[in-house]
């Protein structure tokens, strides 16, 4: 029987860098664990190892790696440059988990990306080989089912920072609803973060600002516990994607 078809996208460092260096600076976290929630190969779990250029700067991330983003900003303010703290977990859940490290994954997964593109094709492939180096675990389950068992492997001492990139439309509101349940559950007894990269009144609790949903854009938002309810901020908005960025004057 043959398997789903795969569908993975590159470029998403561009969001996810800036946003869990905050989760971090909030959290005063000397290092993270990354948990991925609904990419096939947890791709974002290589956010450290990547770098990221934005069209006014800062530069961020690893400028030496072989893996190298861009993108442009609005709104007058430049991306944060700050730092990530080291990264001592790499977590993905999915319900069909790839591993990139498996040849036979890692082909399912090439052939998800843009053929018609071969500048993203190759980006794709170049970010497959990164993750090869460093393989995240993969925990296999829904987002809300699987999500403790992800947590779980974050060894003490880390902030676990849990990052949704365009994952959660797939979900029905009432699952996207358990998923909050389930990451406030976690919050309750331990500093945990939530990154999420999501359109318009997608990510549950996460201030809409006003914007309406299919507007076109998406929301970035930031949510950091020390062991009590998650505050949420939304600190941002993206384009394409992440290939188009406004970080807020005001963002806390």
């Amino acid at each position: 029987m043959p398997r789903r078809a795969v569908r993975d996208e590159t470029g998403r460092y561009a969001v996810l860098h800036p946003l869990v260096a905050e989760a971090a600076r909030r959290a005063g976290a000397d290092a993270v664990g990354l948990v991925d929630v609904g990419r096939p190969a947890a791709l974002n779990t290589a956010v450290d190892r990547v770098g990221v250029r934005y069209d006014d700067g800062p530069v961020l991330g690893d400028p030496a790696s072989p893996v190298q983003v861009t993108a442009g900003t609005v709104g007058g303010r430049p991306v944060p440059a700050t730092a990530l703290p080291p990264v001592v977990a790499r977590v993905g859940v999915d319900r069909a988990p790839l591993d990139v490290t498996d040849p036979d994954d890692a082909r399912e997964l090439l052939a998800s990306g843009p053929a018609d593109d071969r500048e993203r094709a190759a980006l794709l492939a170049a970010e497959v080989a990164l993750a090869a180096a460093a393989p995240p675990e993969l925990v296999r389950g829904d987002p809300v089912d699987g999500l403790p068992e992800a947590l779980a492997r974050v060894p003490a001492g880390a902030l676990p920072v849990v990052t949704t990139t365009w994952a959660l439309s797939r979900l029905a509101p009432a699952r996207r609803a358990a998923f909050l349940g389930r990451l406030e559950e976690a919050a309750a007894g331990q500093a945990l973060a939530w990154v999420s990269a999501e359109g318009v009144g997608v990510a549950p609790s996460v201030p809409t600002l006003g914007d309406r949903p299919a507007s076109g854009h998406s929301l970035l938002a930031v949510a950091v516990s020390d062991g009590g309810r998650l505050r949420v901020d939304t600190v941002g908005r993206c384009w394409s994607r992440g290939r188009l960025v406004a970080w807020f004057p005001d963002a806390p």
